[in-house]
């Protein structure tokens, strides 16, 4: 048979409110604890003679709310385990017992594995009387959050929003930074003490930058955000955007959006990713955060055309990203271990590789260079290529060979070009030195890619420098000569090196 405990809801504070059958439980137990004495039921309960133990020195000895949970549940299922079969032990807490109740929570868990029976007896919410204090319809759509683990995507401002747990003023502040991400300053909220109580509850309307100024928060305390309509709340949210996107791609929405195809937006696609790496390469955040949405944008724009064909959504993309990055981590979310970036690629690759196989394709099948997108800029690619091949042992042994190849391409390019061989010819000698270069950068570890562009940014500050010497001399770089640019070229670089403290040389 075992022991029972009993779990009774004490109600939002009123002892009015008490069901007769709560209060006969609570009068006939011989065994009674409570989670905490600051209620005002239990100080009525115990003027009347029903004595309680409680659990408020478990608070004192723990720095969190969570430690605190666990000891308490710990408490009981120990009490219970070691008493008489058919033992009741009898549990009151706040409110009603499920409803923001971590203990109760812990005990359902728990007690079936300890082999204790566990009955709970409900009893008037906080909620009731914050309906009724309030005067807001749950129906019309209705949150309930902790104040413990309250974050900006919680916050849903189209619904009445309840804050529960607020139990002091350091709480309070850490709830309204958190809604200051979605609602302004001045968003009128209400704080409520002991609702539903009478003689000691208080509703108190306060601007949201005043929420942390408010006095007399406890146990019986919360806030409520009330529902607004004004969609300049929901800006910073994903659902938003998807919102936005839609209305541009419908047949009242914006004639441009509604005509572009997978096609037209392809080139859009890639500029946008060259210009968040610009902002990357200028270290310009701010930038940087516009150029990203940007690239969003397009990414937004593509998956709702699969949307209005009924294809996929834009949170099919999520869903797959997510299981994606939960798979291929699985020294982060899973059993296995890295201790190092290499072997954090390696579990990824691995991963990957069982994807593969999970969806028929046996890796060992495909060629080495598998993989690679066939759209890349030819440099990148180049590199993505050499780099695969050199996974399966096709490389030099050393740069000696590589040098040798770079060399060999110059001046099979030298000939093609003075030998004066075709317009198709001269490219691809050109195409094979470049493609030699690649691997030099390969096997210094350097990204052509990358070091491309770095050159390309110093040309363009050099160059400038030029030009803005010359006018400063009332000339135009197409009226000075080669030898005068060369000089204030020269200029640049030695203005460069001396910033950068290098010695002329």
């Amino acid at each position: 048979m075992g022991a029972v405990i009993t779990v009774v809801g004490l109600g939002s504070g009123d002892p009015d409110k008490l069901t007769l059958g709560s209060l006969k439980r609570l009068q006939d137990a011989e065994e009674r604890y409570v989670r905490t004495k600051d209620h005002p039921v239990v100080q009525w309960l115990e003027e009347t003679g029903v004595a309680f133990t409680s659990f408020d020195d478990v608070y004192e000895a723990n720095d969190d709310f969570p430690s605190v949970y666990e000891e308490i549940t710990r408490h009981l299922i120990s009490l219970a385990g070691s008493a008489p079969d058919g033992r009741e032990i009898l549990y009151a807490v706040p409110g009603h017992p499920m409803v923001a109740e971590a203990t109760v929570k812990l005990l359902k868990e728990r007690c079936p594995e300890a082999g204790i029976s566990l009955e709970i007896i409900g009893g008037e919410s906080f909620l009731d009387a914050a309906f009724i204090a309030l005067g807001f319809d749950p129906i019309e759509g209705f949150q309930l959050l902790d104040a413990s683990s309250l974050t900006e995507a919680d916050v849903d401002s189209r619904r009445h929003t309840l804050i529960g747990q607020v139990y002091d003023v350091f709480t309070a502040s850490d709830v309204k930074l958190s809604l200051m991400e979605s609602y302004p300053d001045d968003y009128p909220i209400i704080v409520g003490h002991a609702l539903g109580v009478q003689g000691a509850e208080q509703v108190l309307r306060v601007p949201l930058y005043e929420l942390d100024r408010v006095e007399g928060y406890g146990n019986l305390s919360l806030v409520y955000v009330p529902a607004s309509s004004d969609d300049q709340l929901r800006i910073r949210s994903f659902e938003r955007l998807h919102e936005i996107v839609a209305i541009l791609r419908s047949p009242g929405g914006c004639p441009w959006d509604r005509e572009q195809t997978h096609q037209s937006l392809r080139k859009n696609l890639i500029e946008e990713a060259y210009e968040v790496l610009e902002t990357i390469d200028e270290d310009d955040p701010d930038h940087m955060r516009e150029e990203l949405g940007d690239l969003l944008l397009q990414v937004m724009l593509h998956a709702q055309m699969e949307e209005e064909s009924g294809m996929f959504t834009a949170y099919d993309v999520i869903q797959t990203l997510n299981e994606k990055l939960l798979y291929r981590h699985p020294h982060v979310f899973g059993d296995k271990s890295a201790k190092d970036a290499e072997a954090a690629l390696g579990n990824w690759e691995a991963m990957k590789a069982e994807e593969k196989r999970r969806k028929g394709i046996d890796p060992e099948q495909l060629s080495a260079l598998s993989g690679v997108p066939r759209d890349l800029p030819a440099l990148m690619k180049a590199y993505k290529l050499q780099k695969k091949a050199a996974k399966v042992g096709f490389d030099w042994d050393s740069m000696d060979g590589i040098w040798a190849k770079v060399e060999e391409e110059i001046s099979e390019f030298k000939t093609a070009v003075e030998n004066g061989l075709d317009a198709g010819e001269q490219t691809l000698e050109l195409g094979d030195l470049l493609f030699s270069v690649v691997n030099a950068a390969r096997r210094i570890g350097a990204d052509p890619e990358e070091a491309l562009s770095m050159t390309n940014a110093k040309f363009v500050r050099r160059f400038s420098y030029v030009e803005e010497q010359l006018r400063e001399a009332g000339k135009r770089p197409e009226d000075a000569t080669l030898k005068e640019m060369d000089i204030l070229w020269d200029q640049a670089k030695e203005l460069e090196r001396a910033a950068k403290g290098y010695k002329n040389r």
